[in-house]
């Protein structure tokens, strides 16, 4: 993680491999179909149980690319914060995870 400055505001940046970048762009491209197909579904009259099943599927999908997401980000940013000395990470986390 860094810190840069635009405009005077303090941007934090996480600095992912092209690895990294191309598997969260492929999971996300898959739920964006997923989603797609939901609404092909709505256009089509599909019935309600069907259109929730795959709510449920596309929810569960990011809820799975959001805990990845958060490992690394404990794994690499928390963990180098804290070898750091900077102990207020652990404030940050926190509060994360109740936005979670």
């Amino acid at each position: 993680m860094s810190l840069e400055k635009a405009n005077n505001i303090n941007i934090k940046k996480t600095y992912r491999t092209e690895k990294q970048k191309k598997a969260i762009t492929n999971r996300l491209n898959r739920i964006e179909g997923q989603i797609r197909g939901i609404n092909q579904m709505i256009k089509n009259d599909r019935y309600c149980d069907d259109i929730l099943i795959q709510i449920s599927a596309v929810k569960k999908s990011l809820e799975s690319l959001a805990n990845n997401i958060l490992e690394c980000h404990l794994k690499g940013c928390v963990a180098s914060d804290l070898k750091n000395g900077n102990i207020e990470i652990i404030d940050e986390v926190m509060n994360l995870i109740k936005k979670l």
